[in-house]
């Protein structure tokens, strides 16, 4: 099977189950693979420190089916005592997930980044576009991304899509 390249004329009704949320999750990951290609002239630091979300008072917004990536990445990891965020690792340094990483972690909200003086921010928006078609095809009802640390408190309680 051909990788295909998932764009914005490719809509369909919402749809819900199983297989839709599979398509979203592979649709996903293709924005993740666009959004690594705009920020490829860019470079972070690697030190974590955009990880620490007690400490920066920021955190990676997600929308449902980078939630369901990520929890389907490995099992979830407890809560960090440092506030950092639970998908680091034990010396807080480096992400455990970081293929699967969300969105907001690929597009460098650091000010350390390090690459051309203008970042790709229509390129950015119209992924961020993509990603909210592609969570309200799964599920309608969802109105708006959630802070990551929303969806991992609400990890029992989060539906993993809509029943028709």
């Amino acid at each position: 099977m051909a990788r295909r390249d998932w764009d914005d004329a490719d809509e369909e009704a919402p749809a819900s189950g199983t297989r839709a949320l599979e398509r979203a999750l592979q649709e996903t990951r293709t924005v993740y693979r666009q959004a690594d290609e705009a920020y490829a002239p860019y470079s972070c630091p690697a030190s974590g420190e955009c990880c620490q979300l007690a400490v920066t008072k920021r955190q990676p917004w997600l929308w449902l089916p980078e939630w369901e990536l990520l929890k389907r990445s490995k099992p979830l990891p407890p809560p960090r005592a440092d506030g950092g965020c639970p998908y680091l690792d034990a010396a807080g340094l480096r992400c455990t997930v970081y293929a699967d990483r969300p969105f907001g972690c690929r597009t460098f909200f650091c000010q350390r980044i390090q690459g051309p003086a203008r970042q790709p921010s229509e390129e950015v928006s119209r992924l961020l576009l993509r990603l909210e078609r592609i969570s309200q095809r799964v599920m309608p009802s969802l109105r708006g991304p959630r802070p990551l640390l929303e969806w991992y408190a609400g990890v029992s309680t989060a539906p993993a899509r809509e029943e028709p």
